[in-house]
């Protein structure tokens, strides 16, 4: 090889001439001549089409001879070129053709589901593939394609190669088959017709498209992936695209008989888009994540997990498809069927209506796919009746209907997740596989019957979870990844964002990102008024000035001359923008702002929508989303987008989507050239708030991000750990389960005897009402203690404690097979006392208006502008989960913590440790609440300061009511007090605005 490169390196045909005889010697390609073998109107070789039909079906040849003699062969190639042409080659080589009068030809046939059909797996290896070289395909000039390939005579695959040494990349093949490859009246080119996919490539990388059309062809990388980005990773003595042509690490070579024929007869399909038909061809991470899990799950079974880390913009959909349909057809190697079923499962309450669709359309054998989108009773149906693949709600399986099904257990299911995350642990992912694994049981033995409800919360050997998503959590990780030689559980297969960037599959959301800083002198109008003091009144300052007019006009300003400069011409004038707020308030006020700005500088051209839930009041009337938009809420993504369902214009154009949560995930608009954020993000959520910018659009080469909430670290720290590979720093310690069942019986609340009897009869059959009663009067036992304590910080620890203890059991429990029975009764009676605790008493609600506080001053100032991307290696392991409450000490925060305990021993004599003072931490899990937590992540910290400060200060009196010494310090000494506060509020700011631990 290295020998042949050397002495050949300059030639143009380099990686021709090597293509070729890899194909050859390794492929069992036969290498055939352009001259005599191609003829060239009808695009294919005739000898080799005569020579398969001849061969593999000798009596359908010898009927055609018989009824139409000397002109057989001219009748032959007379019916192929007329069904190549009304028909599409793809559905020639599935389907075959007729000929009158009722002979059947096969063009094509597909390796078996099963070789127990020798005849079948004959068939199979009797496809001839064959290669040409510089085949002249033009009948009006002399135009050449370096290589064709052919299946039983007909084209499948042209392919232009270059040669990097020659100056000569995959970019100029590229721009060879725009420029030089025009498919009018070339039937070898022809779209549909002629070959199914067009190759560009060079020694590094490769590209394809399936429909030429000259300046606007769009070829579509198909490359492996190189270090967690874009290209190729270098191949020990061979070029980088040697994937292509050859077997290796990667598995078998792409133009192999059994990958090339796969694709073939089970990936490639017609979809239509629009008016137009699209013919879909997999992308590389899409055939490579297929054909690693069918291969895998064939050799090992059922009863694997998979994790399937891809970015947004892959073509999930297409992926879940081809793996719903090919799991249903996949043997082991005693050729026995490893699934019997694949239940593709969405969280979306409404089903997902393009996957539905798309998961359809591969459907080749009609009543195949189940769509469940009635009723839950519909889908007992399909699992009782064994329905092969079925698309539907993981809600639907949490009613009665999917509690009488039993019996499935020895049926095998592959269930495939869409955007796996942590409620994959709750409820209604235990009821499924409650339905999937029930058995009915004849043993009256009450710990028998706890211990098989605790062995159907872990791993099933008849399920395996196919999970696929882009951001996976730590739990995500943990549930469904693959644990490495590290010992710690990484993605089957991935497919980064980065990789997509770089690829152009998604844009960069991060390239041009701006920041502001809001700053503002809020005054009160009576120093002492009652109403602001303490944490009633302090929690609505910060909202006040959030919400003050001032502040709303100045931002919509910026807003609306920054999209009418930078982006209302984009995409021809038809470029949109989403402003995203903190809250339903926001948003309306947002909405009208925008119009009185709009209408004051006469920008007629710009028109606004906004989406909120329910109704609200502003300035005495009652407004809802519908009220103001003029039409009903499951007309907006249509109305955005200004296009009806039959693809007719709407008569408005709208410019602007003003959201508060809603459309923040899961709204696809390619069109979305621009966000606009107002309020604080991080983590996950800000992740995928802002990848509503990164889809794809003819003329979209950029996006803009404005942030009035957010810095650039603030958004690079929340897109480090899925930029690249997720992963995790180390696994959740199992054993904090039994930390959590002793915290939560200290509080003396709970009773061992009691939760044994309930077990007895929560666990001893179907209950009735009696039953209900007896397990409700068992659990009012404990809220009645609960209730006569009059520590309000304990209740509310026990009640995090309680919530924490069901999230974490509930996770534990399906990632490893326990065997400890307390636990499960201790869930099933804390998920009943969870329900019948008394809720919080929250002080009420005040209005804060300008006769209480007044906006002094305020102004919005540019901070922050350039690029927020990140660079290759920059990630960030995720934790697992590690503890439950408040987040554990910095080395700063240990620091300061230790020098204010020496300050209040150096000032009153006292001998307190750091432990004394962490008991602070009560303080905080009492005093924030969900009005405290919400004002503290959507605010400045020097706004939030002086409403934390009144509710710790009274925290702090209640919890030491009955420790004199440090409540009399607190009292008393102002300064030490200070400290300490301002300590715990640095904790308490941490604690909301980091990335909070899923499940804890």
């Amino acid at each position: 090889m290295q020998e042949y490169q050397k002495h050949n390196a300059h030639k143009e045909n380099v990686l021709q001439n090597h293509l070729i005889e890899q194909l050859v010697a390794g492929e069992g390609y036969l290498l055939r001549s352009c001259e005599p073998d191609y003829d060239k109107p009808l695009a294919m070789d005739k000898g080799l089409v005569l020579r398969f039909l001849q061969e593999t079906q000798p009596e359908e040849w010898e009927k055609l001879v018989a009824h139409y003699s000397d002109s057989a062969t001219d009748t032959l190639f007379g019916q192929l070129g007329k069904a190549l042409k009304d028909r599409g080659l793809l559905d020639v080589l599935r389907q075959g053709i007729k000929i009158v009068p009722g002979i059947k030809f096969s063009l094509c046939y597909f390796k078996p589901a099963s070789a127990l059909e020798p005849k079948r797996v004959a068939e199979y290896q009797a496809n001839i593939l064959s290669v040409i070289k510089e085949v002249e395909y033009s009948q009006r000039h002399g135009g050449r394609l370096d290589v064709v390939l052919f299946l039983n005579g007909l084209p499948v695959v042209t392919i232009e190669a270059k040669n990097l040494l020659t100056g000569s990349t995959f970019r100029h093949a590229e721009r060879q088959y725009r420029q030089d490859r025009g498919p009018a009246g070339e039937p070898l080119l022809t779209f549909k017709r002629g070959a199914l996919v067009h190759f560009a490539m060079d020694e590094d990388n490769a590209s394809m498209t399936t429909r030429l059309a000259n300046g606007k062809t769009r070829f579509l990388p198909f490359n492996r992936g190189r270090d967690g980005g874009a290209g190729n990773p270098d191949v020990d003595g061979e070029f980088r695209v040697a994937y292509l042509y050859r077997a290796g690490a990667w598995g078998s070579a792409i133009f192999s008989r059994d990958v090339l024929l796969d694709i073939i007869g089970r990936f490639m399909h017609l979809e239509v888009v629009g008016k137009q038909e699209v013919m879909i061809f997999p992308r590389f991470q899409q055939l490579d994540a297929v054909r690693r899990i069918m291969a895998h799950a064939g050799e090992h079974g059922a009863g694997r997990n998979y994790l399937i880390q891809h970015s947004a913009g892959s073509g999930k959909s297409n992926t879940i498809g081809w793996l719903a349909h090919q799991a249903i057809n996949l043997h082991d190697a005693a050729d026995q069927a490893v699934f019997n079923t694949a239940i593709i499962v969405t969280d979306r309450v409404v089903l997902d209506r393009q996957l539905q669709g798309t998961v359809a359309q591969f459907e080749q054998t009609a009543g195949v796919v189940k769509k469940i989108d009635g009723t839950s009773r519909q889908l007992k149906d399909a699992i009782a009746k064994g329905a092969r693949i079925i698309v539907t709600t993981i809600q639907k399986f949490s009613t009665e209907h999917l509690k009488e099904i039993s019996g499935q257990s020895k049926r095998s299911f592959a269930v495939i997740i869409d955007e796996a995350h942590s409620s994959q642990s709750g409820r209604s992912a235990q009821a499924m596989t409650d339905a999937l694994t029930r058995e009915a049981t004849s043993s009256d033995d009450i710990e028998d019957l706890i211990a098989e409800y605790q062995k159907s919360r872990g791993p099933q050997s008849n399920i395996s979870f196919f999970a696929f998503t882009a951001t996976p959590r730590n739990v995500t990780l943990e549930r469904f990844g693959v644990v490495g030689p590290d010992g710690l559980p990484h993605p089957f297969h991935l497919y980064s964002m980065r990789q997509a960037i770089e690829e152009g599959f998604i844009l960069d959301v991060l390239q041009n990102y701006m920041t502001y800083k809001a700053y503002y002198k809020l005054e009160k109008a009576i120093e002492d008024d009652p109403e602001l003091s303490g944490r009633s009144g302090q929690r609505k300052v910060a909202r006040y000035a959030h919400l003050h007019p001032t502040a709303i006009g100045q931002k919509v300003e910026i807003v609306v001359e920054h999209f009418r400069r930078h982006v209302m011409h984009e995409l021809n004038g038809q470029a949109k923008a989403m402003i995203v707020t903190s809250s339903r308030d926001h948003a309306l006020r947002y909405y009208f702002g925008v119009r009185d700005y709009t209408a004051s500088q006469k920008y007629t051209d710009l028109k606004t929508l906004v989406a909120f839930s329910g109704e609200l009041d502003y300035e005495g009337e009652t407004y809802t989303e519908a009220d103001l938009n003029g039409f009903s809420e499951t007309e907006l993504p249509g109305r955005f987008d200004g296009f009806k369902p039959d693809g007719t214009p709407y008569p408005e154009t709208y410019q602007v989507l003003i959201v508060a949560e809603k459309y923040q995930t899961g709204f696809d608009q390619p069109k979305l050239c621009a966000m606009y954020i107002d309020r604080k993000l991080a983590g996950l959520q800000a992740v995928q708030t802002l990848s509503r910018l990164n889809r794809t659009r003819a003329g979209k080469e950029r996006v803009y991000i404005l942030d009035f909430q957010n810095t650039i670290e603030d958004i690079q720290a929340a897109f480090r750990p899925y930029y690249e590979i997720t992963s995790l720093e180390a696994m959740s310690d199992p054993n904090q389960v039994y930390e959590l069942e002793g915290r939560l019986h200290k509080f003396g609340y709970l009773d061992r005897p009691e939760i044994e009897r309930f077990a007895e009869t929560f666990y001893g059959g179907h209950l009735s009402g009696g039953d209900r009663a007896r397990l409700e009067g068992l659990v009012r036992a404990a809220v009645g203690r609960f209730e006569a304590d009059d520590d309000e910080g304990r209740q509310e620890e026990f009640r995090q404690l309680l919530r924490s203890y069901m999230r974490f059991y509930s996770f534990i429990a399906q990632v490893i097979k326990l065997e400890d029975t307390a636990l499960e009764k201790l869930y099933s009676y804390a998920s009943w006392l969870a329900r019948l605790l008394p809720h919080r008493q929250l002080p009420p609600e005040i209005e804060i208006t300008e006769d209480m506080l007044k906006l002094q001053a305020f102004k919005v100032v540019e901070k922050e502008k350039g690029s927020a991307s990140l660079s290759p290696g920059d990630r960030e392991a995720l934790a697992g989960i590690t503890e439950f409450g408040a987040k554990p000490y910095t080395e700063d925060e240990r620091k300061e913590l230790s020098e204010i305990v020496k300050a209040f021993n150096d000032r009153h004599g006292t001998e307190f440790t750091e432990a004394d003072m962490i008991r602070f931490e009560q303080v905080n899990r009492e005093i924030m609440n969900d009005d405290l937590t919400e004002m503290l992540r959507n605010n400045p910290p020097d706004v939030v300061y002086a409403a934390f400060r009144d509710a710790f200060f009274q925290g702090a009196i209640r919890m030491f009511q009955r420790d004199n010494e440090m409540r009399n310090i607190v009292l008393t000494d102002a300064e030490a007090r200070d400290k300490a506060t301002r300590h715990f509020f640095g904790r308490a700011l941490r604690a909301v605005r980091d990335n909070p631990i899923a499940g804890a």
